[in-house]
């Protein structure tokens, strides 16, 4: 029995987030090491609806148990991405511009 492949793990593990995080991460994968108040901008920005900064910050947490994204604390904190959420990324996009069906595998 082969063992799954990273890219089918990752497209159903991103499919499977809310699109604050999928947001969220896409931010960090455009704008680097950023602090939690910038992100709360950018997505205030975005979102027709108003967002929380608990909001981000609890979801920033749960990205960071998750191994998608580390915590840098010097004067303030910053947020980056994992090598782990960027190969989630690259295999979402690949899913969505259609390089990859629904399983996981290339077409």
């Amino acid at each position: 029995m082969s063992s799954p492949r990273p890219e089918t793990d990752a497209i159903h593990s991103l499919a499977d987030f809310s699109a604050t995080h999928r947001d969220l991460l896409w931010l960090l994968s455009q704008t680097g090491p950023s602090e939690s108040r910038s992100l709360h901008h950018a997505l205030a920005d975005y979102y027709t609806e108003a967002i929380d900064h608990s909001r981000v910050c609890d979801t920033l947490e749960d990205l960071i148990e998750r191994d998608l994204v580390a915590k840098h604390t010097d004067n303030t904190s910053k947020y980056r991405l994992t090598e782990s959420a960027r190969r989630a990324l690259s295999a979402r996009q690949a899913w969505q511009a259609g390089t990859h069906n629904a399983e996981g595998g290339h077409r």
